[in-house]
């Protein structure tokens, strides 16, 4: 049995056919992005007296306190004469890996600086960390001749500032389909409720000032407004509140605040003494995230004239922090003597009698 096969040729114009209607079929595409993360933290040790680390032999070393970046925690290691033997005329500086999972991805960058914030010296590096206990850095840092340049210059003290980043594993987006979301407007909504006035049911009588607000927002943000306003108080009733013992402008800031989360840029809350008063209201009303930003802002804005009440307030009010930058401050060479002199120092002896004791214990421990 025999089978015969007709084969057609397929002629020019019929591949030309199939090509054109190939192209003109929709093409169907697909996308995706491969997307590195990254948390960067700055940390700034500084070094006081430095020449009287120095004799503690090869090996031995100071450290910064612990910073944590994207989980993990990390110090700055300082050694004065040297990490080995053979660097014994170089201070020698290390990172070390304090905590966290292995196989820390890391790029960082260790920067000498005068008192004056000029960058003496740099030193970078991109490595992973894999145990935790690990160090990297530098040996030979900077050579201690060189180094007793800059200390006879810079009140015998320098400072080490570690720019970290840490690199968090790539992941692949599947980007097919991007939909753009527009940034929260949430804030301008509620900042615009408290300009514009509507709907506002209790006034605020803060000494010849008066302020309009929403019960429900100042109950929605402090535990003291709600007991206030919803409670069993008197204010409940009352559609006017009055303020006798805070400054007006510490009330609109706190107002702000309340319907912002965030200070009013156009007022003088950044000064020293209305950072303290917004302290106190802010702890007054239960507000523990305006009370923190002030307690940081204070830590930034400590010197002989402000050293004293800042103290007083920061017993006053358990802002732990704020207290340890002050005690910090008063231990530095000559300090105590100078603020001994303010009249700030006089009411922290009257206000805060028992505080005498840590600083006696900061200034001279045993």
């Amino acid at each position: 049995m025999s089978i015969q096969v007709t084969a057609t040729p397929i002629t020019s114009a019929a591949m030309a056919n199939n090509f054109a209607s190939s192209v003109n079929k929709p093409i169907t595409e697909t996308s995706s992005r491969c997307l590195t993360e990254s948390i960067t933290t700055a940390h700034n040790f500084e070094v006081t007296s430095y020449s009287l680390l120095q004799g503690m032999s090869a090996g031995k070393f100071i450290s910064s306190s612990t910073f944590n970046v994207g989980g993990y925690g990390w110090n700055i290691r300082i050694y004065p004469d040297g990490w080995k033997e053979d660097t014994g005329a170089y201070m020698s500086a290390f990172l070390c890996f304090c905590s966290g999972t292995t196989d820390a991805k890391v790029k960082f960058t260790f920067s000498l600086l005068e008192k004056d914030r000029k960058v003496n010296k740099l030193e970078s590096s991109t490595l992973t960390f894999k145990p935790v206990g690990g160090t990297w850095g530098w040996e030979k840092f900077i050579e201690n001749s060189k180094l007793k340049e800059l200390l006879s210059r810079n009140d015998n003290r320098f400072t080490i500032r570690c720019v970290l980043t840490v690199l968090k594993e790539p992941r692949i987006e599947d980007s097919t389909v991007i939909v753009p979301v527009p940034q929260s407007d949430l804030q301008m909504h509620f900042a615009n409720m408290l300009k514009d006035g509507e709907g506002m049911d209790v006034t605020f009588s803060v000494r010849d000032q008066l302020f309009n607000a929403h019960r429900c927002v100042l109950a929605a943000r402090s535990s003291v407004f709600k007991a206030e306003l919803f409670g069993q108080m008197k204010e409940t009733t009352m559609k006017h509140v009055k303020i006798d013992d805070m400054e007006p402008s510490i009330f609109e800031a706190l107002l702000h605040f309340i319907y912002t989360d965030t200070l009013p840029s156009n007022c003088d809350v950044d000064q020293n003494v209305a950072l303290q008063h917004l302290l106190v209201a802010a702890d007054r009303y239960g507000l523990d995230r305006l009370k923190a930003i002030c307690e940081g802002k204070l830590c930034q804005r400590i010197d002989v004239q402000t050293v004293a009440t800042t103290l007083a307030l920061a017993e006053q009010h358990g802002t732990l922090q704020l207290k340890n930058a002050c005690l910090r401050y008063l231990s530095s060479q000559g300090v105590l003597q100078a603020v001994k002199e303010t009249d700030g120092f006089k009411h922290l002896t009257t206000s805060c009698p028992s505080i005498m004791v840590d600083i006696l214990g900061t200034v001279a421990p045993p």
